[in-house]
């Protein structure tokens, strides 16, 4: 027995934390968003990424699921919590949802300026626990965590931090950060996706 294809649906992502229920729009009117969510068998969501951090959740229970864009302002502006809160409208239970965070950029490999460190710890100082000391004036951030710990922080009942580096691992990964450091004129990009049978 032949089954329909399932129809793949984006956003136009900003690093910002809105997230939107995946529509029929075309690929020229995707809505600039960094999320998006579904009830509907046959939708597929995709996040496009080379170093942020893809956050793909689900209801099975519920039958919904959402897919994030989180780079470090998406995910300090609560990019994760405005999915979880689209999902909820959809008929989702926080406690339920599992989530599962992809291949992004590792602590070892991020590394961050004083003022990057100042700006987290100035909105919650126990974000301290997510950066290393680097070289002088400098610090290694771990997004992954950080994305983990704001969805631990929401109840999300189940995390899999997946612990894979975008930057190093070039033989499977596109690295925004290598491309710039290599002086490349551009770079490719990971999608990772979710939907309903």
């Amino acid at each position: 027995m032949r089954t329909a294809a399932a129809r793949l649906v984006g956003v136009y992502q900003v690093h910002g934390a809105d997230c939107v229920e995946a529509g029929d729009w075309d690929e020229g009117a995707r809505p600039p968003a960094d999320a998006l969510v579904t009830d509907r068998p046959g939708v597929l969501l995709g996040i496009l990424t080379a170093d942020c951090a893809p956050v793909l959740l689900a209801d099975p229970e519920a039958g919904v699921v959402g897919a994030a864009h989180a780079g470090w302002k998406g995910a300090v502006a609560g990019v994760t919590d405005s999915t979880i809160a689209a999902m909820e409208r959809l008929g989702a239970r926080r406690t339920r949802i599992v989530a599962a965070v992809g291949p992004c950029i590792a602590q070892a490999s991020y590394e961050v300026d004083t003022g990057f460190r100042e700006r987290l710890t100035g909105l919650d100082p126990a974000n301290a626990r997510f950066f290393a000391q680097g070289r002088p004036d400098h610090f290694q951030f771990d997004l992954e965590h950080y994305v983990a710990n704001r969805l631990e922080q929401a109840g999300i009942g189940a995390i899999e931090p997946l612990s894979l580096d975008t930057y190093s691992d070039e033989a499977r990964f596109f690295s925004f950060r290598r491309a710039t450091h290599r002086a490349e004129p551009d770079y490719g990009r990971q999608i990772s996706l979710i939907g309903l049978g």
